[in-house]
Formats: structure tokens, C-alpha cells, sequence
């Protein structure tokens, strides 16, 4: 498997690579992480089931999307492809350091330029993708609130369904999404779609990077939102973000809404009493 790997790198950049260390690294939940190197380069490379290989090709497509914003520094995909039984994206490789109050300001601003990339064809992306391990329909659709309802929320309480949750307020919320969306006027954004911490950091020099995205058009609010779902970023992110494209009016009731889709996902995902945090959410929201 990795001769076609290191073969696959060497093909697309044109210059003979042969990994001489491979270190297991971080990977997310799902996936397997190496840092792959020939002494001279490093490469990022993340492993899955070969069936997974559609996950890689969307996570791709997305990096690329957003760096053609040329905006916020995300990690340049190299290739992606099977080999064996397992599925691979290999990575640039980035060293990841601390940074300071001066990196988040200019995050919050870097992210605000790339939402401010848009689409004519709506809200939705060229091809579905995953949310975690979750598949994430991406049906471009004119509308976001029909979007959101039918596409983010609707699916989520599909897939909970099965799983045996219970959402006593499920279609009251729904039918409630309309009004609250209501006077909030939404241009279709380039976002990242999985915003956390886990998946923001800044490079050895303090530069902003973001990476793993779920990449689609949509409210930019669902980003920031996720920002604070976790802990939240540092303060400087949101005067940096807030300095060149300003939150609207409303968006403190918003961002519960966006968020919920996190948290049903979690509840799809991993169980445990993300239903009980849903089921609170959704109570907050509909008083």
C-alpha cells in the first residue's frame, strides 16, 4: 500500500518520493493519520476502509474550492485514491504551533473574506459529502430555509429515527423554522461546514489554518455558530471576523438553530445524551 502511495505522490508532483518514516499522527475520529516523509518532505496522509474513498474525494474537492478563494490557508491536497483495502488522501503537511491574539483576529478576518466567496446556483455544493461520517446532502436548492429544513435538520431527525431518538417537538420545530429564519436575508457563502477547534489552529509562524471541512454554500452564520459550539474561539477571532463582514441583527437566536444540526449529528454518531442536549435545544429555541 504505500509503494502506491509514495508512487501516486511521486506521479502528481513530478519529483521521485519514497517514504523512509512513516509516524501515526492524529487523524480525527474516523480516520488513520501518518506523517509521511523522505527525509526532505513531509506529506499528511489519512487511511480509511477503501469504501470510504468518496469521503476523501469530496474532502479534496473541498480544500480546493476554498483555497481558490484565496483567503484562509488550508492544506493543499496532494492526491487521494485506493490502494489495497484501504482508501487514502495524501495531504500538505503543516507544522501546527500556538499562536497568539494577533493569528485569531487575522483568522476571524481570513474566514470573513472566504465566506464572502458565493455561488449563483444557491445554496448546496456540486456533490453530497459527509459531516463526521454522515453523509451530507448537498442538493442545491434557491431557498435556505427549505434547504436547512429538508437537508441539515429534516435528514438529521431521519437518521435519529432510526437510531432511537425521541424528538417530541421535532415537527414543531420544523414548522417553526420559516418564521424563525424570517427577515434574516442570506446570500449563499462558501463555508467550512465543521468549524470547531479541532479543526482550526495556526502554522509554527502563527499563520491561521483551518482543515477537515464539510464544504458547502450556505448561511455563513452556520460557521461562526460552530465556532462557539465547543468552548469557542478566542475573542480575537470574532472582532477580526465581526471588523470585515459584520454578524447580523438576530443571530444569538440563529446560531442554537444552526447548531442543533451539530448535535443531532453527534446523537447519529456517537449516542450517549446528545439526544437529552437536542431535545434541550430544541426547547431553548422554540421559546
Amino acid at each position: 500500500m504505500w509503494t502506491q502511495i509514495d508512487t501516486h505522490i511521486s506521479q502528481v508532483t513530478g519529483e521521485k518520493f519514497q517514504s523512509q518514516q512513516r509516524r501515526s499522527v492524529g487523524g480525527g475520529c474516523i480516520n488513520q493519520g501518518y506523517a509521511v516523509s523522505n527525509g526532505e518532505i513531509t506529506y499528511f496522509v489519512k487511511l480509511n476502509l477503501a469504501s470510504q474513498i468518496a469521503m476523501f474525494e469530496a474532502e479534496a474537492l473541498g480544500l480546493k474550492e476554498m483555497l481558490a478563494t484565496a483567503s484562509i490557508r488550508v492544506p493543499k491536497p496532494i492526491c487521494w485514491n485506493t490502494a489495497d483495502n484501504s482508501s487514502y488522501i495524501v495531504l500538505e503537511w503543516l507544522e501546527l504551533g500556538s499562536g497568539n491574539s494577533n493569528s485569531w483576529e487575522e483568522m476571524g478576518r481570513k474566514l470573513a473574506a472566504m465566506h464572502k466567496a458565493s455561488s449563483s446556483q444557491g445554496f448546496g455544493w456540486k456533490i453530497n459529502n459527509t459531516i463526521g461520517s454522515t453523509p451530507q446532502i448537498n442538493t442545491w436548492t434557491a431557498d435556505w430555509t427549505e434547504f436547512y429544513i429538508k437537508h441539515r435538520l429534516g435528514y438529521q431527525f431521519q437518521l435519529a429515527r432510526r437510531r432511537g431518538g425521541n424528538f417530541p417537538q421535532q415537527d414543531k420545530l420544523l414548522a417553526a423554522i420559516p418564521e424563525l429564519l424570517a427577515n434574516h436575508e442570506v446570500q449563499p457563502s462558501l463555508v467550512h461546514g465543521d468549524l470547531w477547534g479541532g479543526n482550526a489552529g495556526c502554522t509554527a509562524s502563527g499563520e491561521p489554518v483551518i482543515f477537515d471541512p464539510a464544504t458547502y454554500f450556505a448561511d455563513r452564520e452556520v460557521d461562526i455558530a460552530m465556532t462557539e459550539l465547543f468552548g469557542g474561539f478566542p475573542a480575537a477571532f470574532y472582532q477580526g471576523y465581526n471588523g470585515v463582514f459584520p454578524l447580523d441583527s438576530g443571530y444569538e437566536r440563529r446560531k442554537t438553530l444552526y447548531n442543533l444540526y451539530h448535535i443531532l449529528n453527534h446523537f447519529n454518531l456517537f449516542g450517549g445524551g446528545y439526544d437529552s442536549q437536542a431535545n434541550r435545544m430544541i426547547n431553548q429555541i422554540l421559546r
